[in-house]
């Protein structure tokens, strides 16, 4: 049978063409008789299947299953805990401390450390500042897959160590904690020696009862029975026992001195005192600390003080940095608006433009001249500031309401951390007092000549120089106001006058500038400065205390290093003898026969006056000019060109005249 549309063969009778779809037997005709030869066949052609084929692509291109749903995030769940450093300088975690953190697998360590203290500070208000460190169980830092050379992530770490999400826990643990790891002692290895003592009394016999102990007995030193006067028994005034434990804490020996007077009992029980079982750490029978405990670790002595600075300066970044427009006719102005301005951080390196007195912009790239500059000039003039009292080289800080409203105190103290980190000069004006007190030190040897206040000095004066009892109430009584104050107003003893001035100027230093004095430690910990001062203190307090010892012409002279043409030339001959010249020059600056000074001529050649904490760098060298009668200075190298002369008369002119007329380096 054949479709007569189509012409399409099949072997039974439908009623439609599975082709073209149309009617077979429309009129009842017998369709399988074959087509007829009046009869067309139609058959599929080029055109209609490129129709088709067309059709079909734009409904594959056409076709959707509807918007993809975005693939969710999944989260795991951890747990954080908190480590602290313990007995014998070991870290352990803190009880009660872990919590749970739900986090991404492909997390790296910083970005894990930023969550866990998060977290941890979020659960815990009393959470000390940082900074923090990520931690592995047995107290490693976390950096590397344990053993292999892999960056952290969790997903990976799980993995490693074969257990489920859940059961994976991460520490966290301050800094400053982990770098005391191994300093304090370890005596857990010691036997514990346990002394029990009791008061003198009188036992009653009918509340002892004997003793047997399980495994050993104590030796009891047998005494002659004694009667007392009422004819009872006593036991001695004393008992005294010590016994030595060993690792697992069992009996190991026991030595007992037990003087008893009795005739009915040979042993007795001891009454043992509380057992006291610290919390936080390890459960450890403790009634009473042996008094020769070994003593802290005391402070290396060969540590230097540029080695601690270059280790903090380690934070800073230097592909950012901060901007400093400074006048050098008001360097205080410049100097606050760069350090409060928004986008300013002290682990920023700084970048310095001067403008001249006329206010143009003085052009140069800093490279370290500008800056040691800045901080030179702003430690000269912080040491003016009203925020002080007190003589040049003893500074303390006194209280001042719009220093108190401005935040200046806290900017100080920022401003003396960042020079000293940056490569700045120190302060080296701060009494010894204000320092002892900032790193914890209770030593006070102020006198009355601190005091700048004439109505107040005077008044301590006279205290200290009357010469009676009777005289010395007078003053008291007169100045009961003053002392009243202070909290020291009382009948003192003419052998007590000099406690009285010292408490007195001890409140008047200290305590009564406590918020100043506070707002100024928080400045001075920018980039942990005043925690290293306080760990170091004999090695950095000193940079803020006045020195005696002067800039000498020897240590100038050691500081440049000369940069000698070829040697036997005639120019190496014209550049040793200008070196004569040089060293010549710096004596008499040291010697006063000139009107200037060895700090005017490091600050013309490095913008230092003083040689910084931190260092100079890079070193210090000289050239030669053969073009200039007059000297030269980079600061940014630290290069210092000398004109190459034949006479010391000229040289010393010229040197003197070219350094005191130079542009900027804190001469006008």
């Amino acid at each position: 049978m054949y479709c007569k549309h189509c012409g399409k063969e099949f072997k039974e009778k439908p009623n439609f063409c599975s082709e073209c779809g149309k009617r077979l037997q429309e009129d009842g005709s017998d369709a399988h008789a074959g087509p007829s030869k009046s009869q067309t066949i139609q058959t599929p052609t080029l055109g209609t299947f490129l129709e088709y084929r067309k059709r079909k692509a734009e409904e594959r291109q056409n076709f959707s299953c509807g918007k993809m749903k975005s693939k969710k995030i999944c989260k795991v769940q951890i747990n954080i805990g908190l480590m602290t450093i313990g007995k014998g300088g070991v870290l352990k975690p803190k009880r009660g401390k872990t919590i749970s953190l739900s986090t991404h697998p492909d997390i790296t360590a910083l970005d894990l450390l930023n969550e866990a203290v998060r977290k941890m500070r979020d659960f815990n208000k009393d959470l000390d500042e940082g900074p923090f460190l990520l931690l592995y169980p047995d107290g490693s830092e976390v950096i590397n897959i344990p053993g292999t050379q892999r960056p952290f992530t969790l997903k990976a770490y799980k993995e490693e160590i074969g257990k489920t999400y859940q059961r994976v826990i991460i520490f966290i643990c301050q800094k400053k904690d982990f770098e005391k790891v191994g300093e304090l002692p370890d005596t857990s290895d010691s036997d514990p020696e346990i002394v029990i003592k009791t008061t003198s009394r009188e036992f009653d016999l009918a509340d002892t009862l004997p003793f047997e102990p399980h495994h050993k007995s104590s030796p009891v030193h047998k005494e002659p029975d004694k009667v007392n006067g009422d004819g009872g028994l006593s036991l001695s005034t004393e008992v005294h026992q010590t016994i030595h434990l060993d690792e697992e804490h069992n009996y190991a020996s026991t030595s007992t001195c037990l003087d008893v007077e009795s005739s009915c009992y040979r042993t007795y029980t001891n009454l043992f005192a509380p057992i006291v079982i610290d919390d936080d750490e390890d459960e450890v029978l403790v009634v009473e600390e042996k008094k020769d405990m070994p003593s802290e670790k005391s402070e290396p002595t060969t540590v230097q003080a540029s080695e601690i600075i270059a280790n903090l300066a380690l934070a800073i970044d230097h592909n950012k940095v901060s901007r400093f427009n400074i006048s050098r006719s008001d360097v205080w102005d410049g100097a606050v608006r760069g350090f409060r301005r928004s986008s300013y951080s002290e682990k920023s390196e700084i970048f310095v433009k001067f403008t001249d007195d006329a206010g143009s912009l003085e052009e140069g790239l800093d490279t370290g001249g500008p800056r040691r500059e800045f901080l030179t000039l702003l430690m000269d003039h912080l040491r003016n500031r009203p925020i002080f009292d007190g003589p040049r080289e003893r500074r303390y800080l006194v209280y001042n309401p719009t220093a108190v409203r401005e935040d200046e105190y806290y900017l100080a103290g920022k401003m003396i951390a960042v020079s000293v980190i940056h490569g700045g000069p120190a302060p080296h004006f701060l009494s010894k007092d204000l320092v002892n007190h900032i790193i914890g030190k209770p030593s006070f040897s102020a006198t009355v000549e601190d005091v700048k206040d004439e109505n107040i000095g005077r008044a301590l004066h006279q205290v200290q120089e009357a010469d009676s009892q009777e005289s010395l109430q007078n003053l008291i009584l007169q100045n009961s106001t003053m002392f009243q104050t202070a909290g020291c107003f009382r009948p003192v003893k003419a052998c007590e006058k000099h406690t009285l001035v010292e408490e007195y100027l001890k409140w008047y230093i200290i305590d009564r500038n406590h918020i100043a004095i506070q707002r100024f430690k928080d400045g001075l910990a920018s980039l942990e400065f005043l925690a290293s001062v306080q760990k170091h203190p004999g090695v950095l307090a000193p940079l803020l205390c006045y020195s005696a010892k002067a800039l000498t012409a020897a240590e100038i002279e050691r500081l440049f290093i000369p940069d000698f043409s070829t040697r036997g030339s005639n120019r190496w001959q014209r550049e040793t003898k200008v070196i004569g010249f040089w060293a010549d020059f710096l004596l008499e600056c040291e010697d006063g026969v000139i009107s200037l000074s060895l700090p005017d001529v490091l600050m013309f050649a490095t913008g230092l006056s003083a040689l910084p904490p931190a260092g100079i760098t890079p070193r210090p060298s000289i050239g030669f000019l053969n073009d200039s009668p007059f000297p030269m200075a980079t600061t940014c190298s630290n290069t210092l060109k000398l004109p190459l002369l034949d006479s010391y008369s000229v040289f010393r002119k010229n040197m003197e005249f070219g350094i005191k007329n130079a542009p900027g380096f804190g001469c006008f």
